[in-house]
């Protein structure tokens, strides 16, 4: 019994998350209320409360269930062996961008994470968890960016701080752009184009 409860519960926390991407995507995160989660997800307004404490805990929930795989492809970075770690950052972009162009969950959340939401009062968690993730993909970037140019025994022509935030913009910015259109380019192809030429440009390629 304990067990089926646990599953039910599991059950119905998904299924408010599930109701948030639908709800978020067509009416924007300030404007949809957690009553309107609840009405989409069959539910209550209880039933979001005991899993969630606000509208911010929820979206930074339904942000994390794609966030995971792609922090996922990032971690082989920090785990691969001595020597020049920028082949294996490159390949867990070019998979971060694949899953963008590939899989409709992680589209619509990030359509919603760059599109959908209003940094307002009642979001202030939201805007915070957007710059700390920023934060430390930045600084992820900037300690490969180091330790390949150490590897190769070239300077950066920027400070990698520097570096690492135009690094991060790049792949922002052609990743919310495309979600604006996505016909318009192959995000995967034209992202890494982008970003071999950056390095390239930062005395990496």
């Amino acid at each position: 019994m304990v067990r089926r409860t646990k599953e039910d519960a599991l059950a119905t926390r998904n299924s408010l998350l599930d109701a948030a991407e639908r709800v978020f995507l067509a009416q924007g995160v300030a404007g949809t209320s957690l009553n309107d989660i609840a009405v989409a997800a069959g539910t209550t307004r209880g039933a979001i409360y005991w899993h969630f404490k606000d509208k911010a805990d929820l979206f930074n929930a339904m942000m994390d269930r794609v966030a995971m795989p792609l922090q996922n492809a990032m971690d082989f970075v920090d785990r691969s062996p001595g020597g020049d770690p920028l082949p294996c950052m490159k390949k867990a972009i070019r998979e971060a961008l694949h899953q963008t162009v590939t899989d409709p969950q992680t589209r619509r959340v990030f359509e919603v994470a760059t599109h959908k939401v209003e940094y307002v009062d009642s979001l202030c968690a939201v805007r915070m968890r957007h710059l700390e993730v920023r934060s430390q993909w930045v600084e992820r970037f900037r300690h490969v960016l180091l330790k390949s140019a150490a590897a190769r025994g070239v300077r950066l022509t920027l400070p990698a701080a520097a570096a690492a935030q135009g690094l991060h913009a790049l792949i922002d910015g052609a990743v919310q752009n495309w979600l604006l259109d996505t016909g318009a380019y192959d995000l995967e192809a034209l992202g890494m184009k982008a970003i071999e030429v950056y390095l390239r440009g930062l005395g990496l390629e």
